[in-house]
């Protein structure tokens, strides 16, 4: 059998640039998209904390120093929201494009699979940067929300991570459905228990005081760690075990992800 010819490594460089390009497009195209990312955050930080500062003060807890108010404890993990969200909302379009054809374009490409799912993964993590940074200056603006500085560049790694971690697993998801109608369901079963039963809006040792097994729970959540290492982050701290179970996780949910698509589940499951 004749081998077929290497692919040129330009390709793929082409293929990034193509796949970054058409997701920014969409994402300017679907202004309504950026909207919604920002206002469900924002009345979590407005409303909610308003309505729990009094009786959900923080106490000294790394990485602050000092006492804190209930707004600046959970606007890190309402950034890691707007990741949770705008990665499964993300894998909702991948079973979309997938139904009208264009995802199977993509995936007759001859570049492997598994970059053209990556280049997918990065896409989604950029745009979703976007929306944090956009949510951390207008919590700036309403609430006064003020890391260092130099908080905001530190954070960028941990939030790239964290995306990646949470687009793998929608994309897990896209793999696994079939059909539009399914999907939201899904991922309604998926988002709120990874957000609620975590360390994003209450500190876990609050969460022990209610419940040992929910406190479990939580450490058993990679969530609860992406929002660790995005929190120590921002407050120019590295936290190692949130690091490396966040690190892992997307590891393994990127490897479950590129197996879901590859050619030979994609015939049986046409068969």
């Amino acid at each position: 059998m004749k081998q077929p010819p290497p692919i040129d490594p330009r390709a793929y460089w082409h293929s990034l640039r193509g796949i970054l390009e058409r997701e920014f497009y969409r994402f300017l195209q679907q202004r309504s998209r950026f909207l919604s990312a920002l206002v469900r955050p924002l009345l979590w930080l407005v409303v909610f904390a308003a309505g729990f500062r009094a009786a959900l003060g923080v106490a000294i807890i790394p990485p602050y120093q000092t006492y804190i108010t209930y707004e600046t404890y959970i606007a890190p993990g309402l950034c890691c929201m707007i990741l949770l969200f705008n990665g499964m909302q993300s894998s909702l379009s991948m079973v979309y494009d997938r139904e009208m054809g264009s995802m199977r374009v993509l995936l007759m490409s001859p570049l492997p699979r598994t970059w053209l799912l990556i280049c997918k993964l990065l896409a989604i993590a950029l745009i979703s940067l976007i929306q944090v940074y956009g949510f951390l200056a207008l919590a700036w603006l309403l609430v006064g929300f003020e890391p260092p500085l130099a908080g905001l560049l530190t954070v960028l790694p941990a939030l790239l991570l964290t995306a990646l971690m949470l687009g793998a697993i929608g994309l897990l998801l896209s793999s696994r459905i079939r059909q539009l109608e399914n999907f939201a369901g899904v991922m309604n079963f998926v988002i709120f228990p990874m957000f609620f039963i975590s360390s994003a809006l209450y500190p876990l040792w609050k969460m022990r005081e209610a419940s040992e097994w929910l406190y479990w729970a939580c450490l058993l959540n990679p969530f609860s760690h992406a929002v660790e290492l995005v929190r120590h982050a921002l407050y120019l701290e590295l936290n190692l075990q949130a690091l490396a179970i966040t690190a892992g996780t997307t590891a393994v949910f990127t490897m479950l992800a590129v197996m879901g698509f590859s050619p030979e589940r994609t015939a049986r499951r046409k068969t």
